[in-house]
This record gives structure tokens, sequence and C-alpha cells, in this order.
């Protein structure tokens, strides 16, 4: 299946217009960035809780919310349980949608993920250009590849994509033992050297979103350039993923299994 590649304008005319916007900005909140006061600028905890600027009407406050998490490192708030975008039925595609989700249909692979990116076509077709590399013509053992892809999509606590690579993992090679010990992480008993290896990178690349000099350089020992390449791409395919899943609220296909109980 062949996906059509948009033609985009350059980055660098769209750079060069956004400077040239920046440069000469004159909108309120840019002003007001250089108003802040001495006091606001140094103030913290309690102190910038009850900073009251100019005439009392605005609070300061630098202390933004943040979700708890559960005792593997994930967000404990919870995913939706039925669909914000509900995915498209077949009786109301449009022929944009039936272009994109026939050849689906006709494989048996007619998910609810591409039911529900099919909302926007535009979207999925050049979406599914990348996904299709990194799933398809990754540089990566196909097995390595499912070790990143389970564990960011455990850490985002996506359970779509962990039900779904569950199932591909196995076609590749991982146990069940391999599975447990994704979610575990790289603590977990019985790890490979370079089975932690990879549950690090992405550990690090959620967390940081940079590979540390130490792993990288174990890394590079053993996957070329282009798979060093190809290990970032697939960790953040997924990790947008993910994000999309989620907040979709993308749910489980018939048959399939979510996290461990």
């Amino acid at each position: 299946m062949q996906f059509k590649v948009a033609h985009r304008a350059s980055w660098s005319s769209f750079l060069l217009a956004m400077l040239v916007v920046c440069a000469s900005c004159e909108c309120t909140k840019c002003n007001d960035a250089g108003e802040q006061t001495d006091a606001e600028r140094t103030a913290t905890g309690d102190d910038a809780q009850a900073l009251i600027k100019d005439n009392g009407d605005r609070q300061v406050t630098n202390k933004p919310e943040t979700p708890s998490h559960d005792a593997a490192g994930r967000s404990a708030r919870a995913r939706p349980t039925k669909p914000r975008i509900p995915p498209v039925k077949k009786e109301d595609w449009s022929p944009k949608q039936q272009e994109l989700l026939a050849p689906f249909e006709r494989t048996g692979r007619l998910f609810n993920v591409f039911t529900t990116m099919a909302n926007h076509p535009d979207l999925a077709e050049d979406w599914l250009t990348f996904a299709t590399h990194i799933l398809g013509s990754n540089s990566l053992p196909p097995r390595d590849r499912e070790i990143l892809i389970l564990r960011i999509g455990w850490l985002c606590k996506a359970e779509y994509e962990w039900a779904q690579h569950v199932r591909i993992g196995k076609g590749t090679g991982l146990s069940e033992d391999d599975v447990r010990r994704i979610a575990e992480g790289p603590d977990a008993a019985g790890l490979s050297d370079h089975d932690r290896l990879l549950l690090q990178a992405t550990g690090e690349l959620r967390d940081d979103a940079c590979l540390s000099d130490e792993t990288w350089s174990q890394l590079a020992k053993d996957y070329s350039t282009q798979q060093m390449m190809d290990l970032v791409f697939t960790v953040g395919q997924y990790n947008l993923v993910s994000m999309a899943l989620n907040s979709f609220g993308v749910q489980l296909d018939e048959g399939l299994t979510g996290f461990p109980q």
C-alpha cells in the first residue's frame, strides 16, 4: 500500500518568517513578560503563592499541578474507558476514508486505531507513512523494536498499544517472561545486558528526551548509525501514538488482553 506524502513549505522559509514575526512582536503577552518585577522573578514556594501582581487581580504561582504516580513510576491518572473520538463506522465512510481503510479491511486489520484515525484522513495518511517505516522498514531487529515499543507503551500507560504489541512481539520471539520483564523495567531479574540497555534507553528518552553518553556508547557497540537513529525514532513514534491512543480513548479490539492485573 502506498501513501501520498504531501509537499510542505520549506522549513527555512517558515523559520525565517517566524523570526521576523517574533522580532517585531508587540503583543501584550510578550510585553508583559518584560514587565515582571524582581519579586516575581525571585519568589518561590509559599512566597510565590502569596505574591499579588499590579492591582491584586492576578495571582502568581509556580506550583503547577502534578499527577501522582504509581509504584512503577507511571501516571496514576485513569485513562478514558470509552472513546472520546468514536471510530468511523463503515456505513459512514467517505470516499477518502474508504480509500484509507479498505486495505486494512481486506487484510483483516481494521483495528480501532485506524478507524479512529480515519476521522482525520489527511493526518492519518501522512502519519501512516512514518508508521510504516517504523513497523515495516526499521533497521532494528524486530525483537528489539518490539521491546522498545512495549516499554514506552507501558510507561505511558497506553493499554491499547501494549495489547497490540504483546501479540506482535510474541511473533518476533518474545516470551511471556520477556513481556513480564519489560513491564518490570531495567532492574528486572533475568534480563540480558542487551535487553536491559533497550529498557534503559526507552526510559531515558521518555524522562529526559536524550540518551545518556553511557547508554549511547554501549548500544553503538552493536548498532549501526542507522539503527541508532531508528531506535530514537521508534521510541518517539510510539510515545506519540500512546498520547493519541490515551487522549482519543481508543478502546481494545475484540480478543485483545490489556495490562496484566
